[in-house]
């Protein structure tokens, strides 16, 4: 007589959609307002989010959703002033130069603080880092909620608008850019002769950007210490993150779970600009151009990534040989 299987117990199909679903449902992106002044997030990636840019009241957050293998990037616009008819307008930083709320598919107007990121598919990790090396506007950090491995948090909490030096410094200390915009020299671009890690070194200015935010990159070969991965999380990005903190008081080398405290509910961004139906697009050419060399691929980051789903796999194949035994 054949054997009877038993019914699928409740655990054991928990277990298998979680598998599915962390293979295909990549991370929830949450924006968290901490400033005292209304900021503009501004998007670009390989493919589109459901937004391009939108506001963000102080003290209110809202959420996006990014699938598996999203490449891209956020940034903070500052000083944005748009007609209440047309839409049109600009922002004092980080502008995206589209000339509305939605940036389209343009990328931030440096000096801008950046947050980037490259999501994994399945098992294989995700990428993320905060940069200076478009310079810096407002302070940023990232944060991976409920993932696994290191997680670790990153960003820049110091205001280096107050630091910044005299020649960097954009309309009286609104922003700071970065020397290579300021000078153009190749030793401060990383470009021509200095387009290696070993010719391409820190200067005096952007060692000023480390000393303040040492965990963010501070010039195009500054890897080590910058570049951070965690699987199967999501992620919150705060802009103006207090010092005080609960969640700031997490920007350690220890992992953070749970979900943003002591702001507004989260808002999904199609309520609050439509349907988000801006172009975004950008060609392959568009979008590596500004990618970092994680994303495109660098040997020197390709990490073991099965480490969750290896997990996983196993406790599922366990609970089935366990239920035919028990036949």
């Amino acid at each position: 007589m054949d054997p009877i299987l038993p019914y699928p117990s409740p655990l054991f199909l928990s277990l298998i959609l979680l598998v599915i679903t962390r293979g295909i449902s990549g991370a929830t992106f949450t924006f968290i307002n901490r400033c005292d002044y209304t900021v503009w997030p501004g998007i670009l990636g390989n493919t589109q989010l459901g937004s391009t840019g939108f506001e963000l009241p102080p003290d209110r957050s809202a959420a996006l959703q990014g699938p598996p293998g999203w490449s891209g990037r956020f940034w903070g616009r500052t000083g944005c002033n748009f007609d209440a008819n047309s839409g049109v307008g600009t922002c004092a930083t980080g502008d995206c130069g589209s000339n509305q709320v939605e940036c389209n598919g343009a990328g931030a107007i440096p000096p801008a603080t950046l947050a980037e990121f490259t999501l994994g598919s399945g098992s294989l990790q995700d990428f993320y880092d905060v940069s200076l090396v478009d310079g810096y506007n407002l302070p940023m950090i990232v944060e991976a909620i409920s993932g696994s491995g290191v997680c670790g948090a990153t960003g820049c909490i110091a205001d280096l608008n107050q630091r910044c030096p005299a020649e960097l410094q954009v309309d009286g200390g609104q922003a700071c850019r970065s020397a290579c915009e300021a000078f153009g020299s190749p030793e401060y671009c990383c470009s021509g002769a200095y387009s290696t890690p070993n010719t391409c070194q820190p200067s005096v200015y952007s060692q000023i950007f480390k000393s303040a935010c040492p965990r963010s990159y501070s010039y195009a070969y500054d890897d080590a210490t910058s570049t951070f991965t965690c699987t199967s999380a999501d992620y919150t990005i705060t802009f103006c993150p207090s010092l005080t903190s609960q969640k700031s008081s997490s920007y350690s080398s220890t992992p953070t779970t749970g979900t943003p405290t002591s702001v507004s509910p989260v808002t999904n961004i199609s309520t609050i600009n439509g349907s988000g139906s801006g172009s975004g697009s950008m060609d392959n050419q568009t979008a590596n151009s500004w990618s970092p060399s994680f994303i495109a691929g660098d040997s020197s980051k390709a990490i073991s990534r099965f480490s969750t789903h290896s997990t996983l796999i196993t406790t599922l194949v366990t609970l089935l040989t366990f239920s035919f035994h028990c036949l």
